[in-house]
């Protein structure tokens, strides 16, 4: 069984676009945050996104083909693993609109407490609606 996964359809605006004509990589590692954060906002039980926040704190990605201007691409994201601690890593991949890889990224998260900025372990009850049951 695979993990629950999250979609979210983007659009490459004019703005996104570098003067090599295809998306920014800077744009690309903010759609990677707008596709986790979502995610998040999408999934988590109202008490944990209240009282948590999260940050990246390592990038791993591979360009692998470029989006151009009005192109709309899906970026793909879910959970693979266990936390460690304050921290676990997200999975995400963008595809085309004809179903092809554009973009592969691993990201790892950490975890904050919102009212004291402090990393927070991870517990089971918040990771278990981004991971397939046992």
């Amino acid at each position: 069984m695979t993990n629950p996964s999250f979609t979210l359809t983007l659009t490459a605006e004019p703005e996104h676009i570098d003067e090599l004509g295809h998306v920014n990589n800077a744009v690309w590692v903010q759609w990677i945050q707008t596709v986790a954060t979502s995610h998040w906002y999408a999934t988590a039980p109202e008490q944990y996104r209240d009282a948590y926040i999260w940050v990246v704190i390592r990038h791993e990605i591979d360009y692998l083909r470029p989006a151009l201007v009005g192109d709309t691409v899906t970026g793909r994201t879910w959970v693979d693993e266990a936390p460690r601690g304050a921290r676990f890593d997200r999975f995400m991949e963008f595809t085309s609109a004809e179903g092809k890889v554009l973009v592969k990224a691993r990201t790892t998260w950490a975890m904050l407490d919102k009212a004291t900025g402090r990393p927070q372990r991870i517990t089971t009850e918040i990771v278990a609606p981004f991971l397939a049951p046992a």
